[in-house]
């Protein structure tokens, strides 16, 4: 099986606005399951063989550009280092001082939830760059994290499409791609990164924005709770660093028309929900625009306060009440606080916000009794 896949990903979200991280990508993959009667299945060998045949033989890629990662073993686990994926590559073309060994934390995967299949993997980097992170299912993670090897095999591999386009064509960013440079230049208008300061926000604007509008169009729509959160979380970093960057007010529509215009030969859905996409932008745009202007003055005060007292950090209470009184998310007021050198006591906001509704429930229960 082969598979095209619209992702989202917000574990590392704050890296956006560097040269490879993105919220929204597309990942390619292709995978197998070791059934013994299944005719054309495969594993270890054949998997890492297809990779070099693409990436050296199709793509043409030259060896001095390319870095192998396999697991080095958890030997604490009583999980072994991947020698086989090590003799696979040698003997499949790739010089051993070009493959490294790396920890469980960068050549590991899963499971996704509290247990299911997991196992080592091996990545393929260019200029630096992973592209390509091949995962052999070779154990099952129960809810005690032991693990138990699994009889029937797979592979499930991964490479980002941005990355891939940013690699074969030399570009210094994923935003120097053609998968972005039509919204960046529609971002910034005429002249391309004239200024140093602008950059990041410039590609955070157009990261969120690819992806709010990729979450729309699969019937997501803004709440305080799940999808809907991460998606009122982007929306709002969206308002924020295209206030920082003075966007004029028709920036949305124009910047919609070239998201579609770039992928409407292949997700259909996009011009379909066009205004229904639009209408959720202007309204949160709607219901958030003065809560954000009084909420960076309050910051403002906040972040002065705390650096005349030295502090390192704004206070859960603090982060709290931007977060109750002006809907600041706490990753929100974190960004703003890492800009001026401070953190956020995460620890004390989440106590304040189970507080809260403590306090919450407790009323609830009052007025019931009433």
């Amino acid at each position: 099986m082969a598979s095209i896949q619209k992702c989202i990903r917000t574990t590392d979200i704050d890296e956006v606005g560097d040269e490879s991280h993105l919220t929204f990508f597309e990942m390619l993959g292709n995978f197998s399951f070791k059934f013994p009667e299944a005719e054309g299945s495969y594993f270890k060998e054949e998997v890492i063989k297809l990779g070099y045949d693409l990436i050296i033989d199709e793509l043409k890629v030259p060896l001095d550009r390319i870095k192998i990662s396999i697991f080095k073993g958890d030997f604490k686990n009583n999980i072994p280092e991947d020698r086989e994926s090590l003799e696979i590559w040698k003997s499949a073309g790739i010089p051993e001082d070009k493959i490294i060994f790396g920890s469980r934390e960068d050549n590991f995967w899963g499971p996704t939830g509290e247990e299911g299949p997991c196992g080592p993997t091996t990545e393929i980097h260019i200029d630096g760059i992973e592209v390509w992170n091949i995962v052999f299912n070779e154990y099952y993670c129960d809810k005690e994290k032991h693990l138990v090897s699994l009889q029937r095999k797979g592979v499930d591999t991964g490479m980002g499409l941005e990355r891939l386009a940013m690699v074969m064509h030399g570009e210094k960013s994923v935003f120097e791609t053609d998968l972005f440079t039509p919204l960046i230049t529609e971002i910034h208008g005429k002249s391309l990164y004239h200024d140093e300061k602008s950059i990041k926000s410039e590609r955070i604007v157009a990261d969120h924005l690819k992806a709010s509008i990729f979450i729309i169009s699969d019937g997501v729509s803004p709440s305080n709770f799940g999808r809907g959160y991460v998606l009122r979380k982007l929306i709002r970093k969206i308002m924020r660093h295209s206030k920082k960057l003075s966007l004029p007010d028709d920036f949305l529509q124009r910047s919609l028309e070239t998201i579609i215009n770039i992928y409407k030969e292949y997700y259909l859905e996009l011009k379909k929900n066009k205004e229904k996409i639009l209408g959720i932008f202007k309204e949160e745009f709607q219901k958030f625009g003065t809560a954000l202007d009084k909420g960076l003055k309050e910051f403002e005060k906040i972040k002065q306060s705390a650096l005349k007292n030295k502090q390192k950090s704004i206070s859960g209470a603090e982060a709290f009440g931007l977060y109750q009184n002006f809907g600041f998310p706490v990753e929100f007021t974190n960004e703003l606080a890492n800009e001026n050198g401070l953190g956020v006591d995460f620890n004390g906001f989440k106590k304040e916000e189970d507080r809260h509704k403590e306090i919450s429930r407790m009323s609830q229960e009052k007025k019931f009794r009433k």
